[in-house]
């Protein structure tokens, strides 16, 4: 089945993108939920016409994402949270304090263009990507710390 994302898709695609989806995922996940609508004919001549008329924007906000990669690339960042004797952290490192922990830096970016592969359980250095556009990454170091 071949649908056009309405919003992005972790592990599937980006808003606008046209994918193939098996049927269930399809009707019974995305299109319930908003995330997509089905890639009918009218549906992708209004895409097309959407994406005409983005361009000049959609260039602004990749040179604007380009720049923040830029600030972003091989940036260390340090995470102090309580931890017991042996390494082990009381919960996880989430996205959301990797861009608290940016943003007291004076470096905005959205929790959701953070991608933590593996939950951050114990003390130590872990690589980080951080996607703030389709076309762009960046990686950075988080250094988590007992506090």
């Amino acid at each position: 089945m071949k649908i056009i994302l309405l919003e992005d898709v972790h592990g599937l695609g980006f808003k606008e993108d046209v994918v193939t989806v098996k049927n269930g995922y399809g009707r019974n996940y995305l299109i319930p939920n908003k995330k997509a609508i089905l890639a009918t004919d009218s549906a992708l001549k209004v895409r097309e016409e959407n994406l005409k008329q983005r361009a000049h924007k959609l260039a602004k906000i990749k040179a604007e994402a380009e720049a923040l990669a830029a600030q972003l690339n091989g940036l260390t960042l340090t995470i102090g949270t309580k931890a017991s004797s042996t390494g082990k952290i009381f919960g996880s490192v989430s996205a959301l304090q990797i861009a608290d922990a940016l943003e007291k830096q004076g470096i905005k970016v959205d929790k959701r263009s953070i991608v933590v592969k593996d939950p951050i359980k114990e003390l130590g250095s872990f690589k980080i990507t951080i996607l703030p556009h389709k076309e762009v990454s960046a990686e950075i170091t988080v250094e988590v710390v007992a506090e």
